[in-house]
């Protein structure tokens, strides 16, 4: 059985648009077809398996006729799994398809789903996860520290390159393209791939570490991304960005079957799907789809961030794909960013189980530090340091000058 759970508001029964849902998302009909009975439909039909009332809410989530007040419940329906199977299309078609559709929801939100042990093996999952980001970047026992290259600067590779080859030298673990830079007229990846990866290479025959860069191998045709991908790899990069709600399902489960680099996942327009908080879907279901298909990093914000969401959002989101769907193999590793700096570090650290397991992704929290680049990767190590230790970082900025400059330019929250 596939357990989906709903919350649906309405001003009509919610018993009855429970069964609603059940019948039209499997076996549902307006008129009865030939040869259906109900052994038949038994086998395959979903079923209400529990409904638990909320409070009533007296202004309607979706504009809907009828009045107030609007009932609410969360609602869980479960799906035979041979009328699903593991098939993520099939899955994702039977908890939306036509559920969005029906007539006197005046919300409805997919808030949680439950797959059975069947689904177990039955995708790829992770091919490198945290384990495998921990012994590429070369970083134990604190986060992997990284910053992002910005597209709307409008540099071409020569002028990134010596961005690139200043962020390395200040010690960063990882740098990434930003989602919106793939391959412009103005920066072509394979011009990109050819200025950058000789620094990361050099620096690592130098020193022994080598800089995780992932570039941005996105492509609406699965072929186009996989020359891209091979593109990287042979310049012996290991990582890459994916847009993964542009790509799609099979343009995902074509890649992870042929990569060899670390697929970290930019979730860029789930906000669509997420922000009304009476209808869409909660990232606690939207993960499950992508860490089966393989994503081995995905970005989900941070604490007080400079976007819409709250920090109770990405804290659930944090919770939502550290926990193992079968096996802590198959947990990706979280990556928070989002106008951060080390000023988050504390509140970080505490609300997501005192782990150092995530890549911290800062932008101006490293390149626009008063004291440089290199200074800015200091201050955000010394405020983690901190925050394990659970020392106040302004007394930890005491005898430490890189964090003290940050908290100077970055606390008022406007700079990072």
């Amino acid at each position: 059985m596939i357990t989906l759970t709903y919350r649906i508001e309405t001003s009509e029964s919610i018993e009855a648009l429970a069964a609603k849902i059940a019948s039209d998302q499997s076996t549902g009909t307006f008129v009865a077809l030939p040869g259906e009975t109900e052994e038949l439909k038994a086998r395959v039909a979903a079923r209400v398996l529990a409904i638990r009332h909320l409070p009533e809410a007296l202004q309607p989530s979706i504009p809907e006729a009828g009045n107030g007040p609007f009932k609410r419940a969360d609602v869980d329906i479960g799906f035979p799994f041979d009328a699903i199977g593991t098939d993520l299309s099939a899955l994702m078609t039977i908890a939306i398809g036509g559920t969005y559709s029906i007539k006197g929801l005046s919300g409805i939100r997919i808030v949680d789903m439950k797959l059975p042990d069947d689904y177990r093996g039955a995708h790829p999952g992770p091919q490198f996860g945290v384990a495998g980001s921990r012994k590429l970047t070369g970083v134990e026992g604190r986060p992997i520290i990284g910053t992002i290259v910005k597209p709307a600067l409008g540099l071409r590779p020569p002028e990134t390159a010596a961005m690139v080859g200043e962020l390395i030298e200040a010690g960063v673990d990882f740098i990434k393209d930003d989602e919106k830079l793939m391959s412009p007229a103005y920066s072509p990846l394979s011009e990109r791939v050819k200025a950058i990866m000789p620094l990361i290479l050099d620096h690592e025959q130098k020193t022994g570490k080598k800089v995780m860069y992932a570039f941005g191998i996105s492509h609406a045709d699965p072929d186009e991304m996989m020359r891209n991908h091979d593109l990287v790899l042979k310049a012996g990069g290991n990582c890459a960005v994916v847009n993964i709600n542009s790509i799609g399902f099979g343009g995902m489960s074509f890649l992870r079957k042929r990569s060899g680099l670390v697929l970290h996942a930019h979730r860029n327009g789930w906000d669509v799907l997420t922000r009304h908080p009476g209808a869409g879907m909660d990232f606690k279901v939207y993960q499950q789809f992508w860490r089966l298909l393989g994503v081995d990093q995905f970005q989900i914000n941070g604490i007080r961030v400079k976007y819409w969401e709250p920090d109770d959002s990405f804290v659930e989101s944090f919770k939502a794909i550290s926990t193992p769907l079968f096996d802590p193999s198959d947990c990706p590793l979280p990556v928070a960013g989002s106008g951060q700096w080390g000023g988050q570090a504390p509140e970080t650290y505490r609300r997501t189980g005192r782990t150092t397991d995530l890549l911290y992704l800062c932008g101006g929290g490293i390149v626009s530090h008063p004291f440089g680049p290199a200074a800015g990767v200091t201050a955000i190590q010394q405020a983690w340091q901190a925050a394990v230790a659970d020392i106040p970082l302004d007394d930890y900025a005491k005898n430490h000058p890189e964090l003290a400059a940050s908290i100077a330019k970055f606390s008022d929250g406007k700079d990072a």
